[in-house]
């Protein structure tokens, strides 16, 4: 959601144009800072972020972005077991020296299809060591068994419209996994899905593109930390793997896309009927990101002000209903540039109500990017900001 301002919105920022009364509510009847989720030296990544926001330190504790889904889609790996995310995306000028990343969600490719595609790559180049999982519209999983090495990979939606060349897996056990690759686009070339899509005018999935990889990661869940019950609300497998490692129960929201067509009003009831009987709830929303990757200036507006209107108004209107002091904290795990299409690791603003009025500072400020360096208050690192957030927020504010 967090972003820079924007040649396409005349130097402002898709916050700043978009209309967020109940982000505003939050951010001037609360608390407005900074959160630094990234810490130095790693790649921007939501999974990275999304660790520091659930309270966890990167440094300690990340091993990849696989291993994190796996968990989600119920994979049980071994000490010795590599799980690599697996886009289905749509390569330019595959097979030539000017092959490019054209789409790397291959034109947001439905789960149906995706699920066919991938189930067929597993029948023709899969093995008992190589296993491919079919996960959610373009994001998938593959799980080498017993790997004997790891390359150096780059996340396709860093390099959109780039050549891929300079971007394919390197160094230690590339060639392997780069073989991987190509058996799957030249699988990929004449299947049904694609035939259909091309017939339609939709962009094929032609190619896999495997990165984010690791082994099972140690993480001391959230649940047992802190001694709560909680769940996660999210269409990714990401976030819903963070949340299994995390303690966090899933809770799956029919129409949940992980796009701008999302199911909004299902998240935020799902998150109010869950804190009935639950003491914490994670709710993720992915549009606003990929609107940043496509460059879609006005689509990320939307998804912003879709997301105060359905999700966050109704959350601030109906809790005080459940009868208990609650606490809401609101923020964009990184900022997703329209201008640069891809992360970046700056701090993102965010923003926390309490029902207890002694624990807000009342800014009086909008939710925005230079509202919230106004402030003056930034967390860094960012992982401490669940802590406080949990136990003592007050303690943040200096009282």
């Amino acid at each position: 959601m967090a972003d820079y301002p924007s040649r396409m919105l005349g130097g402002k920022t898709p916050l700043e144009c978009a209309l967020t009364p109940f982000l505003d509510q939050i951010a001037g009847q609360g608390t407005l800072g900074l959160v630094d989720t990234v810490p130095a030296g790693y790649t921007p990544g939501s999974d990275v972020a999304n660790l520091s926001v659930l309270g966890y330190n990167p440094e300690e504790t990340y091993t990849g972005r696989g291993p994190l889904e796996a968990a989600s889609m119920g994979i049980q790996l071994e000490p010795d077991d590599i799980a690599y995310r697996c886009n289905l995306v749509t390569i330019g000028s595959l097979d030539t020296d000017e092959a490019f990343m054209d789409d790397f969600t291959a034109g947001h490719i439905t789960s149906v299809e995706a699920r066919e595609i991938i189930q067929h790559i597993n029948r023709s180049i899969g093995s008992s060591q190589v296993q491919f999982f079919p996960g959610v519209g373009y994001r998938h999983l593959m799980v080498w068994k017993s790997a004997a090495g790891s390359p150096q990979t780059t996340p396709p939606h860093d390099i959109p419209g780039k050549a891929i060349l300079p971007y394919l897996p390197s160094g230690d056990f590339s060639v392997e996994v780069q073989e991987i690759m190509r058996k799957a686009a030249d699988v990929l070339k004449d299947h049904p899905v694609n035939l259909r899509r091309l017939e339609n005018g939709k962009k094929q999935a032609n190619s896999i593109w495997l990165w984010g990889q690791g082994k099972k990661p140690q993480i001391v869940p959230l649940t047992q930390k802190y001694n709560l019950t909680g769940g996660m609300i999210s269409a990714v497998d990401l976030l819903n793997g963070l949340g299994v490692n995390a303690g966090l129960k899933p809770l799956r929201v029919e129409g949940a896309t992980g796009y701008i067509d999302t199911n909004y009003e299902g998240k935020a009831k799902m998150a109010l009927d869950a804190l009935k009987f639950m003491d914490f709830v994670f709710l993720h929303l992915e549009a606003p990101d990929e609107m940043g990757h496509e460059g879609n200036a006005d689509g990320k507006i939307k998804a912003i002000e879709f997301f105060d209107e359905k999700i966050v108004g109704p959350i601030i209107n109906n809790i005080s209903k459940l009868g208990e002091e609650y606490r809401i904290l609101v923020l964009s795990d990184h900022p997703t540039p329209l201008d640069l299409k891809t992360h970046v690791g700056d701090p993102s603003p965010f923003a926390v109500l309490s029902s207890s009025n002694d624990e807000n500072k009342a800014s009086g400020r909008p939710f925005t990017e230079s509202a919230a360096r106004e402030s003056g208050l930034l967390v860094s690192p960012g992982y401490l900001l669940m802590d406080k957030f949990i136990t003592d927020w007050s303690s943040l504010l200096g009282k």
